[in-house]
C-alpha cells in the first residue's frame, strides 16, 4: 500500500479486503479465489534444494526428542534392544520408499501436497485430508513448543540454579508454573522469527542443526559408554516374549517406527517441490533409515547409562540432563535439544500447517501468514500444557492418527504411479470444474478405499485411547495399522480405478507447469506458434 499513511494502512487492514493477497500473473486457477503465489508451481528460480540440503534436512529431523525416545515404547512392551533396533531400521526403510515415491511427484511437478491431493481424492474431497492435517499440525506444534520450553528451562537453570526455586505465582490448576511460562514465552519468541523465513531459505537452519546437534549427541553416546560398560543397563535386558506374542510385539514396534514420520510421508511434496531436480531427493532412501536408526541407538545407549548411574530409567533426555552436576555440559546439551526441537517443529508442523492453510483460504493466507497463524493458534490458543496435563486420551488419538495417514499415502502412490502412470494435468488441479472434479468434487474410488481401510483399525484406536475397553483380536490389526491401511487402501483404490476408470482424467501425456508456461500467451513457444499461423494465413490469402 505505497503512498498511504500509517493510520490509513492500519484502517485498511481492519477491512477483510485489506488482507487480500495480490494475485500473480502465473496462476493456473480461474481466479484468485483458488490460488496464490505460494500455491502455484514453484518457478525454476525457486528450486534451490540440492542433495546436500535433503541430507541436512533429514539429519536435522532425525535428531529430535521423539526419535530419541522411540525405542522406549518398544522395550516397554517386552522387546530387547536387539529386536527394537531392527524394527526402527525396517520401519524407516519402508517409510523412505514411500517418502521418495511421493517426493518424486513434488519434485517432478513442483506442486505441494494440498494441490496434488486433488488429482487423487477429487477437488473437494481433498479438503478432508487437508483440514485434518491442519488440526493435527496445530496440536503437535503446541506440544513441541512446550518441549522446547523445557529445554530452555534446563539451559537457564544451568546458568542460574536458583531458577529451580523460583516462586510460582500461578494457581495449581494452571498446570504450568511461573518459570515454566517464562521459558515457554522465551522459546516462542526464539521460534517465531524463524517461522517467517521462506521455505527456500529455511534449509540453512536445517544445515546448521545438522552440523551442531549430531556431534553433540555422539558426544553423549561416548559419555554413556565411558561411564557404563555396554554389558550393563538396558543392554543386558533380554526379551521374555516368544511365538505369536513376539511377532505382534515386533509388528507393533515396526508400526511405531512407521508412525513417527507418517505425516511427512504424505506431505513430503511440500518440500521436494523446491528440489533443483527430482534426483536431488533420491538420497532420502539412504539417509532416512541410517539417521533414524543411529539416533534410536543413541537413545537406548544413553538411557541405559542413566539407568545404571541414577537407578531409574530416564527415557526423557531432559530429565537425564537435569541430574548432571556439570553445569556447562548441561547448558550445551540443552542448547542442542533447543535447536533440535526448533528445526523439527518448523519442518514437521508449522510449514505443513501453513501449506494447508493456503489452500483453505488462498485469497488471504500465504505460507508466511499461515505460519504466523500456526504460532498463535497452536502456541497459545490450544494451551499445550493443559493438553499434556489432562488430555492423555486425546494424545493417544493423535498418536493413533496413522490409521488415516497410511491410506492417504497409499492412495497418492497408487494414483500417480499405477493408475495414471505419471500422466497428470497440473493446471487442472487448480480448477474446481476441471478434470479432477470427478463426481461433485469427490473421487468415489478414494472414498471407498478410505472406508475399507480405516474402520478395521478403529476398535484398536478406541482401545488405545481407553485401555479399559476390550476389543479382543481387533487390537492385533491396530498393531500394524499403518501397513494395513497403506496396502489395503492402495489395492482397493487401484482395482476400482482400473475396473471403473474416470476416463476424463486419463491423458496421453503429462501436462506440467513447464508445458503450461510454454503454451501461455506471450511465451516463446506461443510466439512461434502465433507467427507460424500468421504466415499460413498470409500464404492462403
Amino acid at each position: 500500500m505505497p503512498g498511504l499513511s500509517i493510520v490509513d494502512r492500519v484502517s485498511a487492514y481492519a477491512r477483510p479486503d485489506g488482507w487480500v493477497l495480490e494475485p500473480t500473473p502465473s496462476t493456473f486457477a480461474p481466479n484468485g479465489r483458488w490460488s496464490n503465489k505460494d500455491m502455484d508451481p514453484v518457478p525454476p528460480k525457486g528450486r534451490t534444494w540440492s542433495t546436500f540440503n535433503y541430507i541436512a534436512y533429514w539429519v536435522s529431523d532425525a535428531t529430535n526428542v521423539a526419535v530419541w525416545e522411540l525405542a522406549s515404547s518398544m522395550l516397554a512392551i517386552g522387546l530387547s534392544w536387539r529386536q527394537a533396533l531392527p524394527a526402527i531400521a525396517v520401519g524407516h526403510i519402508i517409510i523412505s520408499l514411500v517418502m521418495v515415491a511421493n517426493g518424486t511427484i513434488g519434485a517432478r511437478l513442483h506442486v505441494g501436497f494440498p494441490v496434488l491431493n486433488r488429482s487423487s481424492f477429487g477437488f473437494w474431497f481433498s479438503y478432508f485430508s487437508v483440514v485434518s492435517r491442519v488440526v493435527l499440525s496445530l496440536f503437535w506444534f503446541g506440544i513441541q513448543t512446550y518441549t522446547g520450553s523445557e529445554c530452555v528451562y534446563q539451559m537457564l537453570k544451568a546458568i542460574w540454579p536458583s531458577l529451580a526455586r523460583m516462586h510460582n505465582g500461578l494457581a495449581p490448576g494452571a498446570h504450568i508454573t511461573t518459570s515454566g511460562m517464562m521459558c515457554y514465552f522465551l522459546y516462542w519468541l526464539i521460534q517465531f522469527p524463524l517461522m517467517l523465513v521462506s521455505p527456500q531459505k529455511i534449509r540453512w537452519l536445517f544445515m546448521v542443526k545438522a552440523f551442531v546437534v549430531p556431534p553433540a549427541w555422539l558426544a553423549m553416546l561416548i559419555w554413556a559408554f565411558v561411564k557404563v560398560p555396554s554389558s550393563e543397563g538396558l543392554f543386558k535386558q533380554h526379551s521374555d516374549l516368544s511365538g505369536s506374542a513376539m511377532s505382534y510385539a515386533w509388528l507393533s514396534a515396526l508400526n511405531s517406527a512407521l508412525g513417527i514420520y507418517s505425516t511427512l510421508a504424505v506431505n513430503i511434496p511440500d518440500f521436494t517441490r523446491y528440489a533443483k531436480n527430482e534426483r536431488a531427493q533420491y538420497v532420502q532412501l539412504l539417509i532416512i533409515p541410517t539417521a533414524f536408526t543411529l539416533v534410536g541407538f543413541i537413545g537406548i545407549a544413553v538411557t541405559s547409562a542413566g539407568m545404571s548411574l541414577y537407578g531409574t530409567v530416564l527415557w526423557d533426555p531432559l530429565q537425564l540432563i537435569d541430574r548432571w552436576d556439570n553445569r556447562a555440559a548441561a547448558f550445551f546439551a540443552s542448547f542442542t535439544f533447543v535447536l533440535a526441537t526448533l528445526g523439527t517443529n518448523i519442518s514437521a508442523n508449522s510449514l505443513s500447517a501453513a501449506n494447508d492453510m493456503t489452500v483453505l483460504f488462498p485469497r488471504y493466507i500465504n505460507i508466511r501468514r499461515g505460519q504466523a497463524l500456526c504460532a498463535l493458534l497452536g502456541g497459545w490458543v490450544l494451551c499445550p500444557w493443559e493438553i499434556l496435563a489432562s488430555a492423555q486420551g486425546f494424545l493417544s488419538f493423535m498418536n493413533g492418527y496413522t490409521v488415516f495417514l497410511g491410506p492417504f499415502a497409499g492412495i497418492m502412490v497408487a494414483d500417480y504411479w499405477i493408475v495414471h502412470k505419471c500422466k497428470v494435468d497440473v493446471p487442472a488441479m487448480y480448477d474446481p470444474h476441471g478434470r479432477y472434479r470427478y463426481t461433485y468434487g469427490f473421487n468415489w474410488r478414494a472414498v471407498v478405499a478410505i472406508l475399507v481401510s480405516v474402520p478395521p483399525n478403529m476398535p484398536g484406536l478406541i482401545s488405545s485411547i481407553n485401555p479399559k475397553i476390550d476389543v479382543g483380536g481387533a487390537m492385533k490389526i491396530f498393531d500394524f495399522a499403518w501397513l494395513f491401511g497403506f496396502f489395503t487402501a492402495s489395492v482397493t483404490f487401484t482395482v476400482l480405478s482400473l475396473v471403473f476408470p474416470a476416463k476424463e482424467t486419463f491423458i496421453p501425456e503429462a501436462i506440467t507447469s513447464e508445458s503450461a508456461f510454454e503454451d501461455a500467451p506471450g511465451s516463446e513457444r506461443s510466439s512461434h506458434l502465433e507467427k507460424g499461423v500468421e504466415e499460413e494465413i498470409k500464404a492462403v490469402v
